[in-house]
């Protein structure tokens, strides 16, 4: 008796196999990216490399989010399979097969499914797992030997999680088979529509939600606010997004026709009533492709865009090959700087290296609270989230440095002012004295991008000469010597250098400057007397290359992964909406010939109808991108890249390939289509 369901089954899926292919090649790439992506965070070869455990928690997130679509999108499949099939169910049942009986036939079809889905996926993933790991091993900028291996507990995970998943598909038809009507499973495909109404507070709603959504994304500035609210903006604009096809497409279209000069048009008048019956069936996958379409270009475009910009941010973050920072309990005089220097020319000598470039400046920063022309110290007791701001003073010397330009001479109770917001007064008050404003300078650079972050902003103040800098240290000294609460405070003077040689060569001789600069630190030697609790650091660009890499490169990895999957739903949603429309459209035709409307007429309606519903979603996503962008930018600059132009091009060339590859599923599915509709097309 068994025999006779298997081949009921086998028969069933061959009939039916333009659903039950693409569900059984969704279900073999899921189980392949499941398992590699699990093979990949499971590698122990990843915990002998330099930011194993930074990779290893970005993989980790990408398997959640991995099996977490892979349920959704394996339960839609399965759903729309069973919705196209209720008809034939129905015969099985009227020509006397119990409802056990058909339970059965589906038992074998999920089985089959399961075991070709799972076996395929799992021998692609074996297969394909060295060279996914040679991918993000040469994206990190990792070199080490990937031996070739299978994973067990990756094996074992997978087929759990799936076989998990394709019994829950397996209740879920049995409960459809348990309580279908065969009557009502016969009717299903033959049930007459009804004209949609029309939810005006619904399309409202979605209206509201989305202007609220763009607004956020677009004003929010300040950090805390970035990271509390980016959540809310998305959810908003989801619901927007799901009202606003669902209802506010149907209010549009009832809103033309309204408009009788406009309706009673041929061309008008056969478009706009299709329209109002596709938005009807299709909004809410209309949405569906929306809202992964936006994630995908939102996906590829941010991860581009840190990994293209690796270069740019590690020369904002550091000011040469090597930086020395050292913070003193006041202004090192011109002799202890000279002892510092020589030590790290001692060091870079030792190398085998040849100096080529350096620049030593000396600075105070601290948190402050700002109001009108006054600034204080920020004390710990009376923080501030919503208030702070940084400041930084150095002397002009430092500063023309730092920025190579030319300040105007300062006298002692004179400063220049350089900061993220326009100040624009004449004085201001720093612990309780007064300076005037020689030049308000506005930051342009990646000062500038970080200050708009913070709600204070980041202010430089340059003060005359290191006489003026040590007063204001002094003053600084005694105000956290009354409040032990606020902290302590530093004078660090950070000396940069650069050297010739290869980028290892660079690396290992900023370990040798590193190993020395601590041994004389613990030592006390000259140059590091008076040296705070903050100690000394020793930073290498070649060092923070390959960190920036390994956290970029990871990203961009899991980025390409997420969003191919993203592609993959996309993709399968229309494929199957093509479907759909074609067996409704089939009857559309007949009936729209049969009521006078010539064949040429009836294509030009059906096929504008068709090109208006299916880039209705790409084009949405591509305005959600652009009201994103703000809100994007100012997250990557708390990832340290602050080169919008960058993010913009990144973003443009990533909208354009996913209009081409878009347009090609476009393309494609259409046959299917126009199969089903055959002649009548």
């Amino acid at each position: 008796m068994n025999s006779l369901y298997r081949k009921l089954a086998f028969t069933n899926m061959r009939n039916n196999r333009q659903f039950y292919v693409p569900y059984l090649l969704t279900g073999i790439l899921s189980t392949m990216m499941f398992y590699s992506m699990r093979a990949m965070q499971g590698n122990d070869g990843l915990d002998n490399v330099r930011g194993s455990a930074q990779l290893k928690s970005i993989l980790t997130l990408g398997l959640v989010v991995i099996g977490i679509f892979v349920c959704i999108l394996l339960f839609y499949t399965n759903s729309f399979i069973m919705k196209r099939r209720k008809k034939e169910l129905g015969v099985y049942n009227i020509l006397g097969m119990e409802k056990k009986h058909i339970a059965r036939v589906l038992f074998w079809e999920t089985l089959t499914t399961f075991v070709l889905s799972v076996g395929g996926g799992l021998a692609l993933g074996i297969a394909f797992n060295k060279l996914l790991t040679m991918l993000l091993y040469r994206m990190t900028g990792l070199s080490e030997s990937i031996p070739f291996y299978i994973s067990g507990w990756g094996c074992m995970q997978t087929v759990e999680l799936f076989g998990l998943i394709y019994l829950a598909t397996l209740f879920y038809n049995f409960m459809q088979v348990k309580l279908a009507n065969p009557m009502e499973l016969l009717r299903s495909g033959n049930a007459g529509e009804r004209e949609p109404k029309t939810k005006l507070f619904l399309a409202v709603s979605g209206t509201a939600c989305l202007a609220a959504g763009y607004y956020i994304a677009i004003t929010t500035v300040e950090i805390m606010k970035v990271l509390m609210l980016f959540l809310v903006a998305v959810l908003l604009v989801i619901a927007g997004t799901y009202a606003l096809f669902t209802a506010g497409s149907i209010a549009f279209l009832k809103l033309l026709r309204s408009n009788k000069n406009y309706y009673y048009q041929t061309k008008h008048f056969t478009s706009v009533s299709g329209m109002i019956y596709r938005m009807k069936q299709n909004a809410v996958g209309l949405a569906n492709i929306c809202i992964l379409s936006t994630m995908v270009l939102v996906m590829i475009s941010t991860t581009v865009s840190m990994y293209v910009g690796v270069a740019d941010e590690i020369e904002t973050n550091y000011e040469g090959d090597v930086v020395v920072s050292v913070y003193y309990d006041g202004v090192p005089d011109e002799k202890t700087r000279e002892a510092v220097f020589d030590e790290v020319k001692s060091s870079v000598r030792e190398n085998g290296r040849i100096i080529t470039g350096t620049m030593g400046t000396v600075s105070i920063s601290t948190a402050v609270v700002r109001e009108e022309n006054e600034i204080f110290v920020l004390q710990n007791e009376a923080l501030q989230l919503s208030e702070m701001g940084m400041a930084a003073i150095l002397t002009k010397n430092d500063y023309e440095t730092l920025e190579e330009t030319t300040l105007p001479e300062l006298g002692q109770d004179e400063v220049v002012v350089a900061s993220s917001f326009v100040y624009g007064k004449d004085s201001i008050i720093f612990l309780g004295k007064e300076y005037q404003v020689a030049e308000n300078l506005e930051l342009s650079n990646a000062d500038a991008v970080y200050g708009s972050l913070i709600p204070g902003g980041v202010m430089y103040l340059v003060v005359s000469d290191e006489e003026v800098l040590a007063d204001i240290y002094g003053k600084m000294a005694a105000n956290y010597e009354q409040n032990p609460e606020a902290g302590g405070c530093s004078v660090v003077y950070e000396m940069a250098v650069d050297i010739d040689g290869t980028p290892k060569e660079k690396k290992d001789c900023a370990q040798n400057v590193r190993e020395r600069i601590h041994g004389f630190e613990d030592s006390g030697a000259a140059g590091f007397l008076n040296v705070t609790r903050y100690g000394v650091g020793v930073s290498s660009k070649q060092e923070g290359y390959e960190d920036f890499l390994i956290l970029n490169g990871s990203f961009f990895f899991l980025g390409l992964f997420l969003g191919l999957m993203f592609l993959m739903v996309t993709v399968l949603i229309i494929y199957y909406k093509q479907i759909s429309e074609g067996y409704e459209d089939k009857e559309r035709f007949a009936i729209m010939e049969k009521v006078g409307m010539s064949r040429k007429e009836v294509k030009a309606a059906i096929a504008s109808q068709i090109r208006a519903v299916f880039f209705l979603p790409f084009g949405m996503a591509a305005i959600h991108l652009a009201a994103a962008f703000p809100m994007l930018n100012r997250l990557l600059a708390m990832l340290n890249l602050y080169n919008k132009s960058l993010f913009a091009l990144c973003l443009l060339a990533t909208l354009l390939v996913f209009g081409v590859i878009y347009f090609i599923v476009f393309k494609v599915t259409s046959k299917t289509y126009y199969r089903i509709v055959g002649e009548q097309f």
